[in-house]
């Protein structure tokens, strides 16, 4: 997707930190989907729906995967905490965009374990990105789901309120009212791999 200087330019965050405790401890960045890293498809898709850059936050095995995975010009970044949950990586990836400088207006939030969701609805998110406090959320018949995109003036806010699982949960229940939805359930499936029978969805 092109962008020109007046489009608000919207930085791609991959949560890929988790241990996968319900697959028996395979670290999820790490699971293979068409015979490489599940990781490097969330950063593939991120790109393809118009991301101009991407951050990707890693924890489980993190020194494995950077072996194993290509993140070549991905801004990565290790959480220490990430046994804490979602919430400590969302931090981190935050604040790893918040010190990248450059222009971003928004961060785009993908979770690594989620390969039915590509560049299309990814593409559908960005297009929607109006201003640096935009918020908005995929949408799949009508309930809110992911991706989400964060802009940069909410960022910090959303730092604060995330903990636990929770990630950014808490915040968005908040401001339910200023989210935009935008309907994906005709371009993607919001399934998570999580368990040893998710991972039919894996190709």
């Amino acid at each position: 997707m092109a962008h020109t200087s007046d489009k608000p330019q919207v930085a791609g965050l991959v949560l890929a930190a988790g241990g996968g405790r319900r697959l028996g401890g395979r670290p999820k960045a790490l699971l293979e989907h068409r015979g490489r890293p599940l990781v490097e498809n969330a950063v593939r898709v991120l790109r393809a729906g118009g991301c101009r850059s991407v951050h990707v936050v890693l924890g489980a095995a993190a020194d494995e995967v950077l072996r194993r995975a290509d993140l070549a010009g991905c801004v990565v970044s290790v959480n220490p905490d990430w046994e804490e949950g979602m919430g400590s990586s969302l931090r981190a990836g935050l604040a790893s965009l918040a010190t990248a400088g450059g222009t971003q207006d928004a961060a785009l939030v993908s979770l690594v374990d989620q390969p039915g969701i590509g560049a299309a609805a990814v593409a559908r998110i960005v297009a929607a990105c109006d201003s640096p406090s935009a918020l908005v959320s995929a949408a799949y018949d009508g309930r809110r789901g992911h991706p989400v995109l964060i802009g940069a003036r909410r960022w910090e806010a959303v730092a604060e309120s995330a903990s636990g699982d929770r990630g950014a949960r808490d915040y968005l229940a908040e401001h339910e009212k200023e989210i935009t939805l935008v309907e994906c359930g005709d371009v993607a499936e919001a399934y998570d791999i999580d368990t040893p029978g998710d991972l039919a969805h894996l190709e």
